[in-house]
């Protein structure tokens, strides 16, 4: 474990972890377990800053990976309706174990690299259910997220004999602000690899460790900082957060 590790537990009724490669038909399909990318989205809309990147460590599948079709309109181009299915996961919690480290692509975000706070405000975030809606996977499938203690409880899949290998899933994509690779570097890439489950665990590679990738387009790094008006340093944030905390707690003595 790394000493910013951060573990919650992320549930909902439904989850809709499709391929991209597999929408082309317009009906989507779940994966049967999350990918790196999806996770990865759901701890940042907890809590997020330029100046680090999440690594999703390992998740834990709690519940029986079960799946339920649904028969929805979809909208085409010229203003009419065709009926697509779409089979989603139903019932779904998962144990995840995650860490940041500092983004070397935001050196002049340096200032900001406090790695105390930025745990703290991440822990406090995931006890208050994150700083975002948090979706699995889709729009219409609504997340919860808690703190947990990753390993306790009892899982679906703990006592499974064997590995169960899911072939090559969809991993994520690699964006410049993000890339670590010099060939990745100015390029959109996305990721494969082959995800195999392990008494309910799945152990995730690094994205630079993914040898199944293509560079998608070329893209520009996006500038953050105080001078672009769209960045605040942590101790603008904490104060932020003590604010919300202050707030919470008036409206709790009401």
């Amino acid at each position: 474990m790394y000493r910013n590790t951060v573990e919650f537990l992320v549930s909902g009724d439904y989850a809709l972890f499709s391929e991209p490669m597999m929408r082309v038909s317009g009906e989507k399909t779940s994966l049967h377990v999350p990918t790196y990318e999806a996770l990865k989205g759901i701890l940042s809309s907890v809590y997020w800053k330029p100046t680090f990147i999440w690594y999703i460590d390992e998740v834990r599948i709690m519940n029986p990976i079960q799946t339920e079709t649904k028969g929805v309109k979809t909208l085409n181009n010229n203003g009419t309706n065709d009926l697509s299915y779409y089979t989603y996961l139903t019932h779904v919690a998962y144990q995840v174990r995650a860490h940041f480290e500092w983004n070397p692509n935001r050196e002049n975000l340096k200032s900001d690299r406090n790695e105390n706070k930025h745990h703290n405000i991440a822990k406090r975030m995931i006890e208050r259910g994150g700083r975002r809606d948090i979706f699995l996977g889709t729009r219409e499938c609504q997340g919860y997220v808690e703190p947990c203690t990753f390993g306790e409880g009892k899982g679906f899949y703990d006592d499974m004999p064997g590995e169960i290998s899911y072939g090559v899933q969809y991993h994520g994509i690699t964006y410049p602000d993000e890339a670590v690779l010099a060939d990745d570097k100015d390029w959109m890439t996305v990721r494969l690899w082959k995800p195999v489950m392990k008494n309910g665990v799945i152990k995730f590679i690094r994205p630079e460790e993914c040898t199944l990738k293509r560079h998608i387009r070329k893209m520009d790094i996006k500038p953050f900082g105080t001078s672009s008006h769209n960045f605040e340093s942590v101790d603008q944030l904490e104060k932020e957060v003590t604010l919300i905390e202050l707030d919470a707690g008036n409206d709790s003595n009401i």
